[in-house]
């Protein structure tokens, strides 16, 4: 969510203070802390189903906390920065996005990561139900949450270089969706003048 400090110092906090931090950090940090707490558990340091609960419960709290963010101060954002890109003509036509698309929208961010919080902020800005907004990131925090777990539980040790690889991999997936859906709206624009045979 921050990433405010190192997979180390996180590896240091969860050995030191255990559970006791497992959930504010999960908040805070999101895959990577999993993928170490996934290690952690392989050596012994956690119960893997517990970490799997806190690490699910966390993920949800950080997608509601930015939803939030959006639906409470989105606008007073948008007035003072633009930000996200977004500009306070646009709210009308992100809502109408989320009332067409949002379940799908939502688990695009939820299993993309690197657009996550834009898309999390930009549903609070249009004011999606909560209970819709909970049930579709629930859905792809089951998956996802397990994944990471298992990814720290067999080859957690190398954490510091799957986070490096994660974060390449994070923006390889937001150039690809970027140029697909570049290219969707460009066909859709100009499919008058396309002829294909």
């Amino acid at each position: 969510m921050f990433n405010a400090i190192t997979p180390n110092e996180i590896s240091t906090l969860l050995i030191n203070y255990g559970y006791f931090i497992l959930f504010p950090i999960m908040v805070a940090e999101g895959p990577i802390v999993t993928i170490i707490a996934g290690f952690l558990s392989s050596l012994g340091y956690f119960n893997f189903f517990v970490v799997y609960a806190v690490a699910f419960l966390g993920d949800i709290t950080g997608d509601v906390i930015y939803y939030l963010i959006g639906r409470w101060g989105g606008q007073k954002i948008v007035k003072k920065g633009k930000f996200l890109g977004i500009k306070l003509n646009n709210i009308e036509k992100i809502e109408g996005h989320f009332k067409e698309h949002s379940g799908k929208t939502l688990l695009f961010g939820k299993l993309t990561h690197s657009v996550g919080a834009p898309i999390l902020i930009a549903a609070g800005m249009a004011k999606i139900k909560i209970n819709k907004f909970i049930l579709y990131n629930v859905v792809g925090s089951i998956p996802k949450t397990f994944i990471f777990l298992i990814i720290g539980y067999y080859f957690g040790s190398a954490y510091n270089k799957i986070d490096k690889y994660f974060g390449y991999f994070s923006v390889l997936m937001l150039i690809i969706i970027v140029s697909v859906v570049a290219i969707y709206f460009y066909i859709k624009k100009n499919k008058d003048k396309i002829n294909i045979d």
